[in-house]
């Protein structure tokens, strides 16, 4: 399969390419800020939850409750930073193609 690339357009392609770059660097920065700060706010919630447990069994049952939901918050961090990856991939892969047609 051979196609020939078109030149006039791959000025213009490589530029909306470092523009998708940069726009998913700056989404991906703002993420991970907001990751960080989810992150220590929940420590912070926890830790000022811990401060009441009074038996071993509320201790037991906030070790669980507390991981619960923090694995549940990274879960939730994880699946953004994949479709930020997945929604850039799928950006940067049809303005390559663009550069095939």
């Amino acid at each position: 399969m051979t196609n020939t690339i078109d030149f006039s357009k791959s000025f213009e392609s490589v530029k909306s390419l470092m523009e998708m770059q940069a726009a998913t660097i700056t989404k991906s920065v703002e993420l991970q800020k907001k990751a960080g700060e989810d992150l220590a706010a929940f420590f912070k919630t926890e830790a000022e939850k811990a401060k009441e447990l009074k038996t071993p069994e509320d201790v037991v049952k906030f070790n669980v409750e507390a991981n619960t939901c923090l694995f549940e918050l990274l879960k939730a961090q994880g699946e953004a930073f994949t479709e930020l990856a997945k929604s850039a991939s799928e950006e940067a892969m049809a303005e390559v193609t663009k550069l095939t047609k």
